[in-house]
């Protein structure tokens, strides 16, 4: 993508997100919309939640601009709108009024559904569809369980979108800048101190928004989807074993809870700034790693997503022998 044309679309845009969780976090305050401290939490002080919000409104704009120099786009991008406004819907929804997870998963995979159906369409392949769906779901669910400590969530999605968008052509890449804006005018309030939270209704938006740039990429490139999906692995391995651990061990997994390595540190002592930034400098060498890799064979892509996903393994098994009681 044009250098000049990203930076303004990543500037302009950055700014509105900037305002827009502003905006965001008066209406929290004025509705007494507050995620108090607990057991289960990892912060001490009532803070506002919802700010997710304004990275939605904001990759919105990013779409209705990309539907303006993009019209052969206008229908994928209508329907990939959809399956935001739902999952920041039903966000949105439940960080006012909780709701039973099985309800939120039952709007996630519909979500996850319309961008597979833009795959399948685009690509004739009823496996990479069906992929994407799977992943989709995950990711959406991922980003939740994933969004406990200042700053986290956003900046990892942050460096995923950026490290996209890098490799995407124009004007595909103005999508992925969208998600970087979002993120980056959010961050301010949200890190290293949080004045607001993102709530539901943006760690699921992210988790969606996510997909659908792996999903994007895997129709514009020729790169294998693991490599794809190596920005977002320091994630999806802590995610994916803590969760999977919580399930054999019988517990109820899709309850809140404080076992991830990332909140095991902060309980341990570690500030959020620390962990955060221990986890954002991994977040960027997945970031390396794509841009690095993205002309090689498919076969040495996969090898090196493979290879990267077993030496993040190796961290958090000793992370969770050294955090092992906390």
């Amino acid at each position: 993508m044009n250098a000049v044309v990203a930076f303004e679309a990543l500037g302009m845009l950055t700014l509105a997100a900037a305002g827009l969780t502003w905006l965001a976090r008066r209406y929290a305050l004025h509705r007494q919309l507050l995620d108090q401290p607990g057991e289960r939490r990892s912060h001490a002080v009532a803070t506002p939640r919802g700010g997710g919000i304004a990275i939605v409104a904001t990759v919105l704009l990013g779409t209705t601009a990309g539907a303006m120099v993009w019209p052969a786009a206008v229908v994928g991008l209508a329907v990939f709108a959809a399956g935001l406004l739902l999952v920041a819907g039903i966000g949105w929804w439940d960080d006012h009024h909780p709701l039973p997870a099985i309800r939120r998963l039952m709007v996630h995979m519909l979500a996850s559904a319309l961008l597979a159906a833009l795959v399948w369409q685009a690509t004739g392949s009823i496996v990479q569809a069906v992929l994407l769906f799977f992943v989709a779901t995950a990711l959406i669910n991922l980003w939740n369980f994933m969004d406990g400590i200042n700053g986290i969530a956003a900046s990892q999605a942050l460096i995923a979108a950026l490290a996209i968008a890098a490799i995407l052509p124009t004007p595909a890449a103005l999508l992925a800048i969208a998600v970087a804006a979002g993120c980056l005018g959010f961050l301010p309030f949200n890190f290293p101190r949080a004045r607001i939270f993102m709530g539901d209704v943006g760690s699921g938006a992210l988790g969606y928004l996510l997909a659908a740039l792996v999903g994007l990429a895997s129709v514009v490139t020729d790169i294998n989807w693991l490599l794809l999906l190596v920005p977002l692995a320091v994630f999806l391995v802590d995610a994916g074993f803590t969760l999977s651990s919580r399930m054999l061990s019988g517990q109820r997994w899709m309850e809140p809870h404080t076992q991830h390595v990332y909140q095991r540190a902060v309980k341990a002592g570690f500030s959020h700034a620390r962990v955060t930034g221990v986890y954002i400098l991994l977040g960027l060498v997945g970031a390396v790693l794509l841009y690095a890799a993205r002309s090689i064979s498919s076969l040495h892509q996969a090898g090196v997503a493979v290879a990267w996903g077993v030496l993040l393994a190796c961290l958090w098994g000793v992370s969770r022998v050294r955090l092992r009681n906390f």
